[in-house]
């Protein structure tokens, strides 16, 4: 992902920051707990396409 892309996006649903995952390819917002799948280096912010983190992920 993009550095300068990572700097600018927040959640959708809370406009909170967001932490990159490479190794899982995902946008976490811990506020929210969705996770948000970047594909190909495009990240997907549709709260109806996040993840819902579970209990012990954070």
């Amino acid at each position: 992902m993009d550095a300068r892309l990572l700097e600018i996006l927040v959640c959708p649903v809370c406009k909170g920051p967001l932490d990159y995952r490479k190794t899982e390819g995902e946008l976490v917002c811990k506020a929210c707990r969705l996770a948000y799948a970047v594909k190909d280096d495009i990240p997907v912010m549709l709260e109806e396409e996040a993840r819902q983190l579970a209990a012990g992920e954070a």
